[in-house]
């Protein structure tokens, strides 16, 4: 038995587990920068409330730090040897036709089984798993979510620079003056409250997977986000390992690609506060979708009755390292948020024994 499942189960007597909604929250490329996990200075206070009231696993640690294998793993409950899925081009269900998936568990067994947002990598994944279609917001068009006309005008001219019809790649952050539900986010959002009313008045018992995708690039997030921050502190190591091997590092090219990032070399200090501003931008826009849909929770009188399970697929660079984004094994790729809240289970805990996310599904 996993530590996740042990504490689970020893603080819930008397409560009958297999009546209890989930409300299980995926966060894309979400390392530990939260207030909850030590970060005075993240403003991340709906996450961190729901800490209090349950427990942080504060050693928590993906199986490993790119979006598909990670997600593949938790949803499956089987490592990547197992699974086979090291890349982001493989779907689960193309090389685990059979294996019964967390969501599909649950819809077998009487529940009302929902796909938000970003769950799997692959939007037409697992679909045996769902009561219905995926709810995909992509905002305003698939992928990407700019919205100022500089912006657009960039991926524009991106995508004709390559001659071809994918759209081009824009800036690698954004501050748009904007409403939250302008951005996919504010969306999946919207469709998880709307949803939480239709459940509610129809006794359904519930396991809703709600995926949102910033911190992910591009760091877009609206404008009020951004003002909650003036200094934000850089990398303290921004420097490759002493004795590091070639294979440990990485280009980060997926930043590399956005529009006004080097093309080689490190990212200048001044660009790289604003990278480092846009991502607790992100975070904070991201924590306040958390708390609408928490909210709505309370409201609605489910929340005495749900188990909330929030987690990041895997953490970030921000500049350690000499490095950004994620693709290695270092320890900041790996470690990920997990925040278990469960009626019954004691409140404001922390651990700080090992855990994995294949401990999830068990």
């Amino acid at each position: 038995m996993g530590l996740l499942t042990a504490i689970c189960l020893s603080e819930r007597s008397g409560i009958v587990a297999n009546n209890m909604n989930v409300l299980f929250i995926a966060v894309d490329d979400l390392r530990p920068q939260l207030g909850c996990y030590g970060v005075d200075w993240v403003h991340s206070p709906n996450i961190d409330a729901l800490a209090q009231s349950g427990t942080v696993f504060e050693r928590a640690y993906c199986q490993q730090a790119v979006c598909a294998p990670s997600r593949a793993s938790v949803l499956s409950g089987c490592r990547p040897d197992t699974t086979t899925i090291f890349d982001l081009q493989t779907p689960l269900r193309s090389v685990m036709p059979d294996v019964v998936s967390l969501p599909q568990h649950f819809k077998s067994n009487g529940y009302e089984s929902l796909s938000i947002g970003k769950i799997y990598h692959h939007r037409d994944d697992d679909l045996q798993g769902w009561s219905r279609d995926p709810f995909l917001n992509q905002g305003d068009w698939i992928g990407r979510g700019y919205l100022t006309d500089e912006a657009i005008e960039q991926v524009d001219k991106e995508q004709e620079a390559q001659g071809s019809t994918r759209r081009g790649l824009g800036p690698a952050f954004e501050c748009a003056d904007v409403p939250d539900n302008a951005y996919h986010d504010g969306m999946d959002a919207d469709t998880a409250i709307a949803e939480l009313n239709r459940l509610n008045k129809e006794s359904v018992p519930f396991f809703m997977a709600l995926g949102f995708h910033k911190p992910h690039l591009p760091l877009n997030a609206p404008k009020r986000y951004w003002d909650l921050y003036r200094d934000v502190p850089l990398a303290e190591n921004p420097f490759a390992p002493e004795n590091v091997t070639e294979y440990s590092l990485t280009s980060f090219g997926e930043l590399r690609s956005d529009f006004g990032m080097p093309k080689e070399g490190p990212v200048p200090d001044e660009l790289a506060r604003q990278l480092v501003h846009g991502y607790a931008a992100c975070v904070s826009y991201m924590d306040a979708q958390v708390g609408r849909v928490l909210d709505e929770l309370d409201r609605l009188g489910l929340r005495e009755n749900t188990v909330v399970m929030i987690w990041g697929d895997h953490g970030w660079k921000l500049g350690e390292h000499a490095s950004w984004c994620k693709h290695t094994n270092f320890e900041i790729d790996a470690r990920a948020p997990l925040i278990v809240h469960a009626p019954g289970m004691t409140e404001n805990q922390k651990t700080s024994a090992l855990t994995e996310f294949v401990d999830m599904y068990p």
